[in-house]
C-alpha cells in the first residue's frame, strides 16, 4: 500500500489515506463500510502491527478499484501532509553513509576521509517535519550554507531492542523520501543538531509505501534536482550501512518503537561538496525522488 496523510479542507483535520490511483480512499471511512475500525491517524495504524496492513490491502485488492461512496476523494483535491506530521520523537538521521559522501564531506566539511566503521548517528527534532509543498526556511541571520541531500528513510512498525540483523527488517512498517536539510555554518563543535534540527529541516513525503511493497530497500535509485538541475543520483545499494544494519546497530542501545523514522543517509552532490559550493536561496525548489515511493517538491521561502 502507498498510505498517505491528507487533507481535503483548510478546516479539515489530517486523515489517514491510501492512494489507490488518481485516488485517496479514506482508510477510516472505509473500514466502518467493511465493519473493520480502521483509525484515522498514520501512528494509531502503524500501532496496529502487521495484521492491520494485510487486512487493508486485502480490502482495497478486493474492492478492484469500486469503493464504497463517500470513501474515496480525487487525489488532485486533497493536499498532502508529512506522512507522520509529527514523530513522537527525534528522527534518527545517519551521516557519512555512502562512500562519495563520505570523500566529498572530508574535502568541505573537515570530517574524516576515513570510511566509518559504525553507523554515524544524530539527531532531528520533530518540529523538522514538514510535508510536501512545504516551504523550507531560509533564515539568512542564521545561514547562509544552507544545503540538501536526498534520503530514503525507514519507518518502524513493530518495537524492536536488541535486535539481530537477519530480523532487523521484520521491524519495519515502511519507507518514504526525506529532505535533510543542512545549515553547514551552524555546526557547533562538531554537534549536528543545530545544524540539522532547525524548522522545516524534514520535509517527508509524499507517502509511506508499506515494506510488503520494497522487500529490498537497497535496489532503490535515489535523486534530486534543484531548480530543474539534477544535483544527485545514485542507488540506496551504495549504502555503506544497509538498512537492516542501522535497525541492529541503533535497537543496540536505543529502543526503537512504532512510528520511528530513520533517514538513512544522503549521497554524494551535496552543495558543499561541488566546486564552487551551492547553497540554497529563497525562490528555489527542491524535488527529491526515490524510486518506487515518488517525489518529494518542496520550495525554499525567506524566513528573515
Amino acid at each position: 500500500m502507498r498510505l498517505v496523510t491528507y487533507r481535503d479542507s483548510v478546516e479539515a483535520e489530517a486523515r489517514l489515506g491510501a492512494i489507490a490511483g488518481d485516488l485517496v480512499l479514506d482508510l477510516a471511512d472505509f473500514g466502518v463500510v467493511e465493519g473493520i475500525p480502521f483509525p484515522s491517524t498514520m501512528l494509531e495504524f502503524i500501532d496496529l502491527g502487521p495484521q492491520a496492513v494485510a487486512a487493508a490491502t486485502k480490502l482495497i485488492k478486493d474492492a478492484d478499484g469500486i469503493f464504497p461512496v463517500g470513501t474515496t476523494r480525487p487525489l488532485a483535491n486533497v493536499t498532502l501532509l508529512a506522512p507522520i506530521p509529527r514523530p513522537r520523537k527525534n528522527v534518527f538521521g545517519i551521516g557519512l553513509n555512502y562512500t562519495e559522501h563520505v570523500a566529498e564531506s572530508a574535502k568541505s566539511l573537515d570530517t574524516s576521509v576515513e570510511l566509518p566503521r559504525q553507523p554515524v548517528i544524530f539527531s532531528k527534532p520533530p518540529t523538522c517535519v514538514v510535508g510536501p509543498n512545504d516551504p523550507i526556511l531560509h533564515n539568512k541571520t542564521i545561514t547562509q550554507q544552507l544545503d540538501w541531500e536526498v534520503e530514503l528513510a525507514a519507518v518502524i512498525g513493530t518495537r524492536a531492542k536488541g535486535v539481530t540483523r537477519a530480523d532487523a527488517l521484520k521491524h519495519v512498517f515502511g519507507y518514504t523520501v526525506m529532505l535533510d536539510m543542512s545549515a553547514r555554518d551552524c555546526r557547533r563543535a562538531g554537534q549536528w543538531i543545530y545544524s540539522k534540527g532547525q524548522d522545516s529541516y524534514a520535509p517527508m513525503g509524499p507517502c509511506i509505501v508499506t515494506a510488503d511493497e520494497i522487500p529490498d530497500p537497497q535496489t532503490l535509485d535515489l535523486y534530486l534536482t534543484v531548480n530543474g538541475v539534477e544535483k544527485q543520483r545514485s542507488n540506496t545499494a551504495y549504502m555503506l550501512f544497509k538498512v537492516d544494519e542501522l535497525v541492529e546497530d541503533i535497537s543496540k542501545g536505543m529502543t526503537l518503537e512504532p512510528g520511528d523514522v530513520i533517514a538513512t543517509g544522503t549521497p554524494a552532490g551535496v552543495g558543499a561538496g561541488r566546486d564552487p559550493q551551492e547553497w540554497l536561496w529563497p525562490g528555489d525548489t527542491i524535488v527529491a525522488t526515490v524510486d518506487g515511493i515518488g517525489s518529494l517538491r518542496n520550495p525554499v521561502v525567506d524566513a528573515s
